[in-house]
This record gives structure tokens, sequence and C-alpha cells, in this order.
């Protein structure tokens, strides 16, 4: 494996070309967080405002990893991903040139968008790597891709300070911001010339039916309507925080019919459910065994994601002010201190899927990691002025570590449920970390970040005694090839890709 990320070639090019696309995503996508205390002075935003709009950051990524998990099974990775990056330059503009809260909101939900790229790259990943590599693969990908959280946080307010001469000495966030959106645009550019959905000789599988996920069983069938209710739920909430007291966004009446909108979406949603599973439902439809799946496996790997990457989102959006308040420190350096937990998946979630790979149990490997995403964002709840900054550094780390292995366990599982509906699966997955992100930064929001540690802690602590009783280890999870797959066509050979 190292040798072939140093080779740049074959399978590896795109692996490198892939998670370069997801780091650009990633920046774009926390670029706010970096400036959030300097926008809030500047355009005068109250507090609660400013948390209102990380948390608007996160929201339309729930519908939107869904929609575009479909539109991935269906056109393929590289020209979904190539859209979305061109797409980034706009709610990055539209942020840089924001003069009230009003306009933010609308820009970060737009970010939001951005934000469901790395459904993607999860099934342009699974399609060049065979399951026995899978872990490592896409651990990886989302390790570097999520480094871009780091990339933000670390390098945006050099740019910033150094571009300061442009705006009279104040920090130029504006700048930084939308430099962000242009250059994810010109990659998008160079992404859609230069890579290809499978290797040669390999057929892209895409689902039978569109639409919406096709489950194998009746009890599958429910519970995926249920996991949908979910996600309308987090939007729900959303759209009450920004009814609340001193945030005042929309009025009662607004929300009101936001809420009446996202129940006609469910209506609409279960039915297109319904449509692509009827002869199921109807008992005209049996699956044979080998094509059978449970969703509950799905199920539960979203609650994994919400321990993990929904906590991630969370400690990303407010670390930084979080050690600047907690530490009185300067607002660049406290961004440079929280940038240690996004620049820890460089290392922790590729390891994460290097354990899940090796350890020869993806089951236990789940089990154990959620343990100690647990543990350690319990010991991050004591955190206070009275600590010493290097200590509370290190239980950062800590916590960093284990969340961010989690993720890259979690994607060491999904891919292998059911091949052809990667997109769609890993859609759903990946929506329910931003339905944590959302759920736990309302908590934030109301509250304080030692309550926020706490119930980050508790909630990974029921995922790790789930994993133990319920989780069940994938069929086919250290294979060479995919089940209907020949060792020969994943790893075929050409005179253009050499795959080793």
């Amino acid at each position: 494996m190292l040798k072939g990320l140093l080779s740049f070639t074959g399978r590896y090019r795109i692996l490198h070309q892939t998670w370069f696309a997801f780091f650009l995503t990633f920046v774009c996508w926390f670029n706010f967080a970096p400036f959030a205390t300097t926008i809030g002075k500047q355009l005068q935003l109250a507090p609660e405002q400013i948390k209102t709009l990380g948390i608007c950051n996160l929201a339309l990524t729930i519908p939107a990893r869904i929609i575009i998990g479909m539109l991935l099974d269906r056109f393929g990775p590289r020209r979904t991903y190539s859209m979305l990056l061109m797409f980034a330059v706009v709610p990055c503009m539209a942020t840089a040139l924001s003069q009230n809260f009003s306009q933010l909101v609308i820009s970060r939900l737009l970010m939001g968008i951005v934000g469901a790229g790395f459904v993607v790259g999860i099934r342009m990943v699974a399609e060049w790597f065979p399951p026995k590599d899978i872990g490592i693969a896409q651990g990886l990908y989302g390790g570097w891709g999520n480094f871009g959280a780091f990339g933000a946080e670390f390098t945006l307010p050099l740019i910033a300070v150094a571009a300061s001469f442009m705006t009279g000495g104040a920090s130029n966030w504006r700048l930084a911001i939308a430099l962000t959106g242009i250059i994810a645009a010109i990659y998008g550019v160079i992404y859609f010339n230069t890579v290809q959905d499978t290797p040669p000789g390999k057929t892209y599988k895409r689902p039978k039916k569109n639409g919406s996920l096709e489950v194998t069983s009746v009890k599958s069938f429910w519970a995926m309507i249920v996991s949908n209710f979910g996600l309308i739920f987090a939007l729900g909430l959303l759209a009450w925080r920004l009814e609340q007291k001193n945030i005042h966004f929309l009025t009662l009446s607004q929300m009101y019919l936001v809420w009446l909108l996202l129940a006609g979406l469910f209506a609409y949603q279960s039915y297109q459910a319904y449509k692509v599973n009827r002869e199921l439902l109807t008992g005209r439809k049996t699956y044979a065994p080998s094509e059978r799946y449970q969703f509950g496996q799905v199920a539960l790997l979203e609650f994994t994601y919400i321990t993990n990457f929904g906590s991630e989102l969370a400690a990303v959006s407010m670390l930084p002010a979080f050690f600047e308040r907690t530490f009185g420190l300067e607002h660049v350096v406290a961004g440079m201190i929280a940038s240690i937990y996004p620049f820890m998946n460089l290392i922790s979630r590729p390891s994460g899927g290097l354990i899940s790979d090796k350890f020869g149990s993806r089951k236990w490997t789940m089990t154990i990691i959620s343990a100690g995403i647990g543990v350690s964002y319990l010991m991050a709840h004591f955190i206070n002025k009275n600590w010493s900054l290097p200590v509370a550094i290190a239980v950062t780390i800590l916590a960093a570590y284990f969340a961010q292995a989690g993720c890259g366990a979690t994607y060491g599982i999904v891919p292998l449920i059911k091949k052809e509906s990667t997109g769609q699966i890993a859609g759903n997955v990946g929506a329910y970390g931003n339905f944590g992100g959302v759920v736990y930064l309302t908590i934030y929001s109301l509250t304080n970040p030692p309550t926020l540690f706490a119930t980050m802690g508790i909630a990974a602590l029921i995922c790790a005694f789930m994993c133990a009783f319920f989780l069940k280890e994938p069929k086919g999870s250290f294979a060479g090839a995919y089940e209907g797959e020949s060792p020969e066509t994943a790893t075929r050979k050409s005179p253009i890709l050499v795959e080793e």
C-alpha cells in the first residue's frame, strides 16, 4: 500500500485525486469556523446567532447526502463530484459578500450541500479497491479529506492576516473564504477531465430502481421509514432553533410552514420508498439469500456515525471559541490550537480503517473504538480554566483520535453491505453524521461545552453496547474481490493504469 501511494499510478492515483477533492470540500465547508468570533464582532451578531450559523452549516447536508447518493449511483462519481466542486464557489462567494445575519444563514445553508461530497468518494474508492483493503483505503480517503478542516482552521486565518493590508489592517476573512470556493471550482474541472469511475474492464453497477433505497425485507422497509423520519426531525429541529429568542430568523408562522413542508417531504419520500419496494411489500417478490441485507445494520452504522462523525462536526465547530473563552487566548492562537483536532485526521481515520482490516473483526473494532470515544469525551467534560493548557490539548487529541478512527471503522463496513447501492447507503449513514452534528450543536447552543462533551460521551458508550450485541460481521469482510467479481477483474492491469 505504501509503495502504491508513492507511485501515484492506477488505483492510487484515483485515491489521491479523490481525497484531495474531499479535502477541498471540507476546506470550504469549515471556512466559517476560524472566523466565527471575528465575523460576529464585525457584523454585530449575538453569541446565539453565531452558534446557530454552525447548525445551519450542517443542516442541508442531511438531505443533500441522500440526494447526492442517488445521483451518484445513477451517474457515477466522476460527474457527481466534479459538479459539486464547481458548485462550491456559490456559497463561498455568498458568505464572503454577506453583510448581515440573514445573508449568512442562507449562504451557510447552501454550504451544507458542499458537505455532502464525502459520499461520492466512498463509491469511487469502493470501485477501485477490493474488500480486503477497503478499510485502509476508505480511511485514507476520509482521513486525508477531513484534514481539510485543519486546512481551514490553520491556514485561512494566516491568509486573512496576510491580506489585511487590503482592509486597513483588519482580518481579511472575506478574501480567504472566497478563495476556497474559487480553488474548489477550478479543481472540479481538473477532476472531471482526469479520473474514471471504474478500472479498465470493470462495469459500474447501478441500482435496478431509482428514487429510494431498495430493501430486501418488509421489516427493513419500516426500519428505513423510521430512519428517514429521523433526518426530517433534524431539519425540523433547526427550524425551531431559527425561531427562538435572540435569533428570530423565522417567525412562528414561518416555522410552522417549514414543518408542514417537511411533513410533505417525508410523505413524498415514503411514497417513493413504497414505489421502489412495492413488489416486496405486496408479496410479489422475494430476494435470494445472496441478495438480502438487513437495513437494521445500516441503522446501527447510522448511530455509530452520529457518535463519531457527528461529534467531530460539533467539536470542530465549537473548539476554536471554546479554547478562546476558556483560556483567554487570541482567536488566531485558539484557532491554531483547535486545529489539532482535525489535524489528527491525517493518521487517526486511516488507522481506524487499517485496524478494521487487520484486527480480523470489523464488528469488534467498531465496538472498542466507540467505547474509546465515550471515555475520552467524558474526560473532556471536566476541562475548565484551572486545567493546564497542555493537558486540555492532550484530552482533545485523545477524543479526536477515537472519534476519527471510528469514522474509518464505520466506512470499512458501509461498502460491504450492498455494492450497487453503496452511494445510497453511504448517503444515509453520512446524513446521520450531520444529524448528530445538528443535534449536538443544538444542545451546545442551549447549554455549554461541558454538557455537550458529556452528551457525546454517553451516546458513544450506548453505541458501543449496541455494537457489541447487535452489529453483525459483514459477509466477505476480507475477500480479495466483491461478490460477483473475480479477483482478476478487480485488479486488471492496463498499459495506461498500473494497479500496483
